[in-house]
C-alpha cells in the first residue's frame, strides 16, 4: 500500500519506507502485511458509517505523524502510546531486558501514565462540551 503526504514524521516505523520525496510530496510504501501494522489497523478500527467498519485515513496519518502541522495533545499521546508499543516489542529492547536491564520506569508504567493522561484529556473535553 502507498500513502502520499505533504509532510512526514522524522522517523517512520520499520513497516513504512519513504520511496520518493520532493518539496511538496512524499511517497510512502507501507508493508501492510507486517504484524505491527496489522495490530495498528485493528486498534484504529472504527465504525465509519452505520454497518461499515474500517480505519479512517485521518487516524492512520495521525499515528504515522503524516501531515500534522500542529498536533493537539491528544494526538501526541496516541503517537507516544504507539511508539512505546513498538519499543516494547523491539528485539533490541527484549534483549536488553534478557541481559538484566531494569529501567526505573518500565514500559507498563509509561503506558499507564499515558492512559491516565488520555483519560484526563477526554474528561476535560467532555466537561467543556
Amino acid at each position: 500500500m502507498k500513502l502520499y503526504a505533504k509532510t512526514i514524521a522524522q522517523t517512520l516505523p520499520d513497516w513504512a519506507t519513504v520511496v520518493t520525496k520532493s518539496a511538496d510530496l512524499v511517497e510512502i510504501e507501507i508493508n501492510d502485511e507486517h504484524p505491527i501494522f496489522q495490530s495498528l489497523l485493528e486498534e484504529l478500527e472504527t465504525e465509519i458509517e452505520p454497518g461499515t467498519i474500517g480505519v479512517k485515513a485521518e487516524d492512520l496519518c495521525s499515528r504515522l505523524g503524516i501531515e500534522m502541522s500542529n498536533p493537539n495533545l491528544h494526538q501526541l499521546v496516541e503517537q507516544a502510546q504507539t511508539l512505546i508499543s513498538l519499543i516494547a516489542t523491539h528485539p533490541d529492547y527484549k534483549q536488553l531486558l534478557d541481559e538484566g536491564y531494569q529501567p526505573d520506569l518500565n514500559i507498563a508504567d509509561a503506558q499507564t501514565a499515558l492512559t491516565y493522561l488520555q483519560w484526563e484529556l477526554d474528561r476535560n473535553r467532555e466537561l467543556s462540551n
